[in-house]
């Protein structure tokens, strides 16, 4: 009987899924179940656009579909929770399947936490992830470094602690960390990041820790909830996927790749917060890079946290509209609302134009709140730390804009 616990190798039996998936083809295999049994009324999944650096969401009702969705995408940025609250009413009235990295999960429980997605009527898969790289930067990476030409690249992956491509004529790998010195590699998000294995999910999937002859074709499979469990157990039943139990050892060799990441996520943290500095000298900076702002509101749009329909930052008796440069009390609006609540997704930095590293700033101070008041966001339903601040004036106002929504959502408790 399949459980909460349960640690396993996982491949479909599905002939059509084993020509195109990578893996064993298990988590596509998972999702046709999903949908074909009524599990889910919809599957919501990244798939590659018009080529390998450009990443395409795509909402998908029939199972024959999937198969067009398999395989790894590096190169695609994009995060899923805030298309399902803007696109789909936060899966208020449909259940839904989602594939989701660390960053994708952190943010469905900020924004389920605000009421703004119905965890209920969704199920995650998550998948590890060692990091994504910027499109536009991968493009020059490989021209520059690899001596490629982008355009005859077909495939991309991360493994061993490598980049490599495959491209018409040949293949060929370089070290993550010498592409990273070199001011390439994955995005600086992703460097500090130190959630590569989303147990939050309902399961966790990857190739690590799959040795031995089922190696490169199983999918390593952690059951992280009852729901999971369920949608794993009818997927064996219906006889879509086999099953057996993870390798000892390569539980050992799971444990031992996730260490080494998050012990590189901390020498990222260190450095990049280190550049920094500290008190009036990070002020400084950060009011230095801020000045190219040209408040297009791209941040704003893009953050999983930011979903008031009466933005402060559009108040033009705090952020005068139309003035350029615009006053720093934009950004200082922005962090104090979101900081404690960053879930590192980056998307705030990638979308940026004025190349303002956003993510880096928000994090940092995310950073420094988890310390003082022990509150890590994206992992769970336990409030922010702004959920228990009831601010008078701060109630008034939104009263008086009518924006009772907004209150009830940030300020009142919510019931877990």
């Amino acid at each position: 009987m399949t459980k909460k616990g349960d640690m396993l190798y996982a491949w479909t039996t599905d002939a059509e899924i084993q020509k195109k998936a990578e893996l064993g083809g298990a988590v596509t295999a998972l999702w046709k179940y999903a949908l074909e049994s009524k599990t889910v009324d919809a599957v919501l999944v990244v798939t590659r656009g018009v080529d390998l650096y450009d990443a395409k969401p795509v909402f998908i009702t029939d199972p024959k579909d999937l198969t067009k969705t398999a395989g790894s995408l590096h190169c695609g940025t994009l995060l899923i929770p805030k298309l399902i609250k803007k696109y789909l009413d936060g899966a208020s009235d449909k259940k839904i399947g989602v594939t989701v990295k660390g960053c994708d999960m952190m943010a469905f429980y900020e924004l389920a936490k605000r009421k703004q997605i119905d965890l209920d009527n969704v199920i995650m898969i998550g998948v590890n992830c060692g990091g994504s790289v910027s499109p536009v930067l991968a493009r020059k990476m490989i021209a520059d470094k690899y001596g490629v030409d982008p355009e005859a690249v077909h495939k991309e992956e991360i493994d061993k602690g490598q980049f490599i491509i495959e491209y018409e004529g040949g293949h060929k790998g370089i070290s993550v960390d010498e592409l990273e010195e070199a001011g390439y590699g994955r995005r600086s998000n992703c460097r500090r990041c130190k959630l590569k294995v989303p147990r939050q999910a309902d399961l966790a999937c990857g190739n690590w820790g799959v040795i031995g002859p089922r190696a490169g074709k199983a999918t390593f499979v952690e059951v992280c909830s009852e729901k999971g469990a369920n949608l794993l157990a009818g997927a064996i039943k219906k006889g879509i996927l086999e099953t057996e139990p993870a390798n000892p050892k390569g539980l050992d060799i799971r444990g031992k790749v996730e260490g080494a990441m998050l012990k590189l996520g901390e020498k990222w943290r260190k450095k990049d917060f280190e550049g920094l500095g500290e008190g009036k000298d990070r002020l400084r900076k950060i009011m230095t890079e801020t000045s190219r702002c040209i408040k297009c509101y791209q941040c704003i749009d893009q953050c999983p946290i930011c979903y008031c329909v009466e933005c402060t930052t559009k108040n033009p008796a705090m952020v005068p509209p139309g003035e350029l440069p615009v006053s720093f009390m934009f950004h200082l609006i922005r962090y104090a609302h979101i900081a404690s609540s960053c879930v590192n997704c980056g998307q705030c930095e990638e979308v940026c134009p004025a190349e303002i590293p956003n993510a880096l700033f928000m994090h940092a101070q995310q950073v420094e709140l988890e310390k003082m008041f022990g509150h890590t966001p994206g992992i769970s339903m336990e409030l922010p730390i702004l959920a228990y601040a009831e601010e008078k004036v701060e109630r008034e106002r939104l009263h008086n804009t009518g924006s009772d929504m907004i209150y009830e959502n940030v300020f009142n408790p919510i019931k877990k």
